[in-house]
């Protein structure tokens, strides 16, 4: 299960796994099931129905499954601008504190928001590791520094400041958790499922096995692109299409030149 698991977070290797899976069984359902060939002769139009009805049912479940992965892609990239959002308000909110904090806490922000971005376009596991541990202890000061203020101050806009603080955190959580949210493994071991029976039924319905070859990769073919364009789009690292952190790049780049 982990496996499989992993394997999802690798498009080019799981379309690679499921074409050579598929077109196996679809060359030994070939060469190996002339008993079923020939009731399926006898019985063609209830085999065409049984056929015909595997593979719309394998279409509906990859059009959901991609519809899944499209919406969780989606979700993070509107996550990604509401972070920005939230990042870019605080920093203006945070001049209502005092002179120092208030310079302490654009400085900690301008870091915090290069850790945000290096979290997007980051692939390496350990370097990771090292930047959520960083953002963490710049959450951390940041947020030590509103609570002093508001505690010395309790007034609305010190209130206003420690609420914009906190949309910042939580929208990095609520970021974490998107990242984190992909297909359900049971989901592709249930595609994976009817893509193999249908790839046992069309073996079948070939009649001569050996002049028929290039038949035999047509449903391999098309399943495993289908499969690259789910496990792509849901992986948010591994893959090709990415969200790009456009918004948090120009906010970025504002603040440097501030």
């Amino acid at each position: 299960m982990d496996d499989a698991l992993r394997l999802a977070h690798y498009p080019v290797l799981l379309s690679a796994a499921s074409f050579v899976l598929l077109w196996l069984v679809s060359r030994i359902a070939a060469s190996r099931f002339r008993s079923l060939r020939a009731q399926m002769t006898e019985e063609h139009i209830e085999y065409n129905v049984v056929q015909g009805a595997t593979l719309t049912l394998l279409g509906l479940i990859i059009g959901f499954t991609f519809s899944m992965a499209l919406n969780r892609y989606d979700q993070r990239k509107n996550l990604e601008e509401e972070e920005a959002n939230a990042i870019g308000t605080e920093y203006l909110r945070v001049d209502f504190l005092p002179g120092s904090d208030a310079a302490k806490a654009k400085e900690l922000l301008v870091g915090y928001l290069d850790q945000r971005v290096l979290f997007y376009t980051t692939r390496d596991e350990e370097e990771l590791r090292k930047i959520d541990d960083r953002t963490a202890e710049l959450q951390a000061a940041l947020w030590s520094i509103v609570q002093k203020a508001a505690s010395a101050e309790p007034t609305p806009p010190m209130a206003v400041t420690v609420m914009g603080m906190n949309d910042v955190l939580n929208s990095q959580g609520y970021t974490l958790a998107a990242w984190r949210n992909r297909i359900p493994i049971a989901a592709w071991w249930l595609m994976l499922a009817i893509a193999t029976c249908a790839a046992v039924l069309v073996g079948v319905a070939v009649h001569k096995p050996k002049s028929s070859t290039h038949l035999l990769f047509i449903l391999p073919l098309i399943v495993s692109i289908a499969f690259f364009l789910i496990a792509d789009i849901d992986s948010p690292r591994r893959g090709m299409i990415r969200v790009v952190p456009q918004n948090l790049l120009s906010l970025s780049q504002s603040f440097h030149a501030r």
